[in-house]
C-alpha cells in the first residue's frame, strides 16, 4: 500500500498502476518499463469493462482512494489513472 502522499509522484503512481495492470490481467512479456502509459486501455490494449472494474478495486485498496463509478469513462490510460489517483490522494478523499 502506498503511504506518505506528499512524496509520491505521478511517475511513482504510474509505475505501480502499470504493475497492477500487468499482474491482474496477466499480461505476458510486458513490464512497467515497456508498457506505454498513453495507450488507450480499451481500444489499444483490449481491456474490457470487467477487467477495468477488477483493476479499479485493487487500485482503491492499494492507494486508499475512492474511485467513483461515474469517473470510470475518464480512466482511459495509465497516465490519466495515475493523475486521477494523485489528485484524490492530495485532497484526502479516502475510501470508506
Amino acid at each position: 500500500m502506498v503511504s506518505n502522499t506528499k512524496s509520491v509522484t505521478v511517475q511513482d503512481i504510474e509505475r505501480r498502476v502499470s504493475e497492477i495492470f500487468i499482474n491482474e490481467l496477466k499480461l505476458e512479456d510486458v513490464t512497467p518499463e515497456t508498457l506505454d502509459t498513453e495507450l488507450h486501455l480499451m481500444e489499444e490494449l483490449g481491456i474490457d469493462s470487467m477487467d477495468l472494474i477488477t483493476v479499479v478495486l485493487v487500485l482503491k485498496d492499494e492507494f486508499s482512494v475512492s474511485i467513483e463509478e461515474a469517473d470510470y469513462p475518464k480512466l482511459t490510460n495509465i497516465r490519466l489513472i495515475a493523475e486521477y489517483i494523485k489528485e484524490k490522494m492530495e485532497h484526502g478523499r479516502s475510501a470508506a
